[in-house]
């Protein structure tokens, strides 16, 4: 029988595409393999996956896509994201088994790798005696957070929110306790106990695979391997496989995108090496129009070149976005006549930019960035110093992590209801592009695109864990 590994990714799209990643590794590690993802659906925009969908399947007859029944959610009344995701992941256990079931009519499954939103899965992998590894998306640092987080659990009897303290964890700076992750914060809450759950289903499994390499977080992975976050130091394997990146993503506007891509990329080739400062905040993030001038007003008072990519704002105060809203009309979002005042050196683009190709651009000099931990690993491929400034989900531990423990970033400071001033914009990209401590991080982002590069060489240190992870799978 063939050989498979069964990929289960959360429905967002960005969870679906760092999944992909994985499988296209695997396959250049071991071609014959059969990688089958399976897809869940929920009842809220998760960003359009089906034209994605088709293109991977299309070009790599290798990877073949599963979709599950939709579940029917009992009726409540959260909106929460994350419980939402949960509870669509937790009922869908029958239908995974199922689809294992009959995966395993045609193939050998040598594993289920998770993303950590499907832990639930860990179980009906252990029934069907196929070994569960959970894989990471987010990083080393994250990972150390989140494996210690029972600890923190176990040790106050507050919730985070009303802690008001610095956490100490092995293997990460201090961490002020109001910079965890939203779910994390309060112990009344449903997702409160589903990321609890989910942390304490991971040293359960065969292994974890995070994508990361060893020396862009060197003492956060020496923490995971020793065990140093979990109760007992039983941690599982470490597969530090990274950096996974996409070098192209949906395809739902092909149009509309390559026209983008084709201007911003004609404009750059116009600029001089290094000088243009990129701001772009992910696929979810959103600032309101106050926002948006105040960063329009630094920027201009900069005096420097800009590429920044502009998103209509959220309907109702949220800072992620949960649907597309086009038509964009920057003439009513920016301050008056700053696009005619700021033509000669700056670019603005509607929702989009091809941000890959763009951080790889030799004009490109810095990269005001959410902090997704995508994106910061484009970044370091392409050796673009930051500018941190996190929006939602753990970007707040990205940007600790970025700023005091890499030091690949200055960090953007915001008041105590989030709102960045446009002098804290303009001072931050001066510092990042003509300060001494700009200078430095500059050097050490251009070092670490080095290193990046060597973890994925052969003999490389993330060449060799995935070595491993598929040598592993004949001792099972």
């Amino acid at each position: 029988m063939e050989e498979a590994i069964v990929l289960y990714p959360s429905p967002p799209i960005g969870h679906l595409i760092s999944m992909v990643e994985v499988g296209k590794l695997l396959l250049t590690q071991k071609p014959s393999l059969s990688i089958h993802i399976l897809i869940t659906s929920v009842p809220y925009d998760s960003g359009s996956t089906a034209p994605y969908i088709a293109n991977v399947a299309a070009t790599i007859p290798s990877i073949k896509f599963h979709h599950l029944p939709t579940v029917t959610l009992p009726s409540t009344k959260t909106t929460h994201h994350e419980e939402l995701t949960f509870e669509v992941l937790r009922l869908s256990n029958p239908h995974v088994r199922e689809q294992l079931l009959s995966i395993s009519k045609n193939y050998t499954i040598h594993g289920l790798v998770m993303d950590f939103f499907c832990c639930a899965a860990l179980n009906v992998a252990k029934e069907l005696n196929i070994p569960g590894y959970h894989f990471s998306p987010s990083g080393a640092g994250f990972l150390v957070v989140f494996l210690y987080f029972p600890t923190i659990h176990n040790t106050t009897t507050k919730s985070l929110k009303d802690l008001k303290s610095l956490l100490h964890i092995p293997g990460v700076p201090p961490i002020p306790s109001s910079d965890m992750p939203i779910p994390l914060l309060d112990r009344d809450d449903k997702s409160y106990e589903n990321f609890l759950d989910s942390s304490r289903s991971f040293p359960e499994s065969a292994g974890i695979v995070v994508n990361t390499f060893a020396s862009l977080e060197a003492r956060a992975v020496k923490t995971l391997s020793e065990g140093f976050c979990v109760p007992n130091n039983r941690a599982p394997p470490i597969y530090c496989i990274g950096p996974l990146i996409a070098t192209e993503g949906p395809k739902d506007d092909a149009g509309t995108r390559n026209g983008t891509t084709l201007e911003c990329l004609t404009w750059l080739d116009s600029q001089p090496v290094g000088s243009v400062v990129f701001l772009c905040f992910g696929s979810l993030g959103l600032f309101s129009k106050e926002q948006l001038r105040e960063i329009a007003y630094g920027l201009e008072r900069s005096g420097h070149r800009f590429l920044w990519v502009v998103r209509n704002p959220p309907s109702d105060k949220k800072s992620v976005a949960l649907s597309a809203r086009p038509n964009i009309d920057l003439d009513s979002l920016l301050p008056e006549g700053f696009l005619n005042r700021t033509k000669e050196r700056g670019l603005v683009l509607k929702s989009w930019a091809p941000q890959v190709a763009v951080l790889n651009h030799p004009s490109v000099g810095g990269f005001v960035s959410h902090c997704g931990w995508n994106s910061v690993l484009e970044a370091v491929c392409a050796g673009v110093p930051l500018v941190a400034w996190p929006l939602y989900a753990e970007q707040r531990l990205n940007r600790i992590f970025l700023v005091e423990e890499m030091k690949l970033a200055l960090p953007m400071n915001e008041s105590d209801n989030g709102f960045v001033s446009s002098a804290e914009v303009e001072e931050r990209v001066l510092g990042l592009m003509e300060s001494e401590e700009g200078k430095l991080i500059r050097e050490r982002a251009i070092a670490m695109k080095i290193a990046a590069q060597a973890a994925l060489n052969e003999g490389g240190s993330s060449r060799v864990a995935l070595s491993q992870l598929v040598e592993s799978w004949k001792d099972k």
